[in-house]
């Protein structure tokens, strides 16, 4: 089923998204201030240089599809569906100009008075998460109008590439859309029935945050790739068999594998492989900020844990879990123990549960690392969970190998729990409990 778009701003990201509608069989109007683009279009012909533009736009103005204006108000009655693609560029600060998004939305606003159909207002600019909820009242205000009522706001990010953007349109890694009821998605959803990939529906916020996840990500790759060719090249190693062996490992390093909020890293080798690289790096006098910050980046984690259990005030702690990685005993550089040296340095009774850790069964270098590393935590350990959350004013979960219907049974409605391990939300663990968690 054809649906009637108009698409405001015809730069990269609204061009190519008008020619793909246009050719997936839609009804599109682009609206542009720029007459020459408008001109352009109006014409049959592309407005930027990318691969298959000129085809797409020759395509959907030959079937009387692809259309262009600079009148907003026609495009706005002309259409069910309008997408904002206006950019949103840096100011001097690094702050985000929004004026463009803004000047739109009370163009659209303005034009909505008149219109006495439902309309869907789609932001497809890259925003930071809770911008597209403050330009609601922008619109509201223009058109006099409530949203969800009367109209719908929506967000729904693009991951094209300049080069391959329409490819990256028709064939997509995933397509999201953002709102604040799954009603709202009426007219978006069917836009594309077809394309291939998974389709996430989500919450506004989530869908402006993926958007920035994934383009900060883009950047820290090549960051790390690029550092990493650095210290390659000063050490006389060919950087380019060690990038393609690395990452055709796509169960750990192309992968989700690490990439999941919690506490920070530790354990014996990624500490102590870290220093080791960053400090070779140092005595070649080379500078790689992005992999020296990968340490103090893990400290500062830590040292926010700390923050979020000892701004509670409170005396008595629980840590449920020690060893840095569940279902080990291993001890070294766990930021579960130097989190605990940390609150008894600020003067709280701690007590420890870790079902894998215990005095009377730890041997070698554990046993010789609580004996000489941290002689004061041994006598700290419980030999039960029981043990351990009893009269505790603060349980903190440090480890996923906890009970859950153990830990529910003994939750007392005062106690609070602080969760560094995404465990379980609070409203599972017991609704009358304080909860939070590190990242979420």
């Amino acid at each position: 089923m054809s649906s009637a778009i108009s698409i405001f701003g015809m730069g990269y990201v609204g061009s190519v998204s008008a020619a793909c509608f246009a050719h997936l069989g839609h009804r599109v109007i682009g609206v542009d201030v720029n007459r020459a683009k408008v001109e352009m279009l109006e014409s049959g012909r592309s407005p930027i240089l990318e691969t298959g533009m000129n085809d797409l736009v020759a395509e959907g103005h030959a079937a009387y599809r692809l259309h262009a204006t600079t009148d907003s108000r026609a495009a706005i009655h002309e259409s069910d569906i309008s997408f904002i693609c206006v950019g949103t560029p840096s100011l001097r600060s690094g702050k985000l100009d929004l004026s463009h998004v803004e000047h739109v939305c009370r163009e659209v606003g303005d034009a909505l008075k008149e219109k006495h159909r439902y309309h869907t207002i789609v932001l497809r600019s890259t925003l930071l998460p809770g911008t597209t909820e403050t330009l609601v009242p922008v619109l509201e205000s223009a058109s006099g109008l409530q949203a969800g009522k009367d109209f719908a706001v929506c967000y729904n990010p693009e991951f094209m590439r300049e080069g391959t953007a329409v490819a990256d349109f028709l064939q997509p890694p995933y397509t999201i859309l953002g709102a604040s009821t799954p009603g709202e998605l009426k007219l978006l959803r069917p836009l594309y029935d077809g394309i291939p990939g998974a389709t996430f529906e989500t919450t506004i916020p989530v869908a402006e945050m993926v958007k920035y996840v994934s383009n900060i990500f883009h950047a820290l790759k090549i960051g790390f790739a690029n550092e990493i060719g650095t210290l390659c090249k000063n050490l006389g190693v060919d950087a380019e068999p060690v990038m393609r062996i690395f990452t055709s490992d796509i169960k750990l390093n192309i992968s989700s594998a690490y990439l999941s909020p919690g506490l920070s890293f530790g354990g014996s080798c990624l500490p102590k492989d870290l220093r080791a690289l960053v400090y070779r790096a140092k005595e070649m006098d080379l500078t790689l900020p992005l992999l020296q910050s990968i340490g103090p980046s893990n400290e500062e984690h830590l040292e926010r844990a700390a923050e979020m259990i000892l701004q509670r005030g409170k005396t008595t702690i629980a840590m449920l879990g020690l060893s840095f990685k569940p279902a080990t005993d291993d001890l070294r550089e766990s930021p579960q123990v130097q989190l605990v040296k940390r609150l008894l340095g600020e003067g709280r009774q701690v007590r420890i549960w870790d079902q894998n850790v215990s005095l009377g069964r730890l041997v070698g270098s554990n046993r010789q690392y609580i004996d000489e590393v941290i002689p004061h935590i041994g006598p700290l350990l419980c030999s039960s969970l029981e043990q351990a959350l009893d009269r505790a004013e603060v349980i903190v979960v440090g480890t996923r190998e906890v009970d859950r219907e153990t830990l529910r049974q003994h939750l007392q409605a005062q106690q609070i729990v602080i969760d560094l391990v995404n465990f379980e939300k609070s409203r599972r663990l017991g609704e009358h409990t304080s909860y939070e968690g590190i990242c979420w």
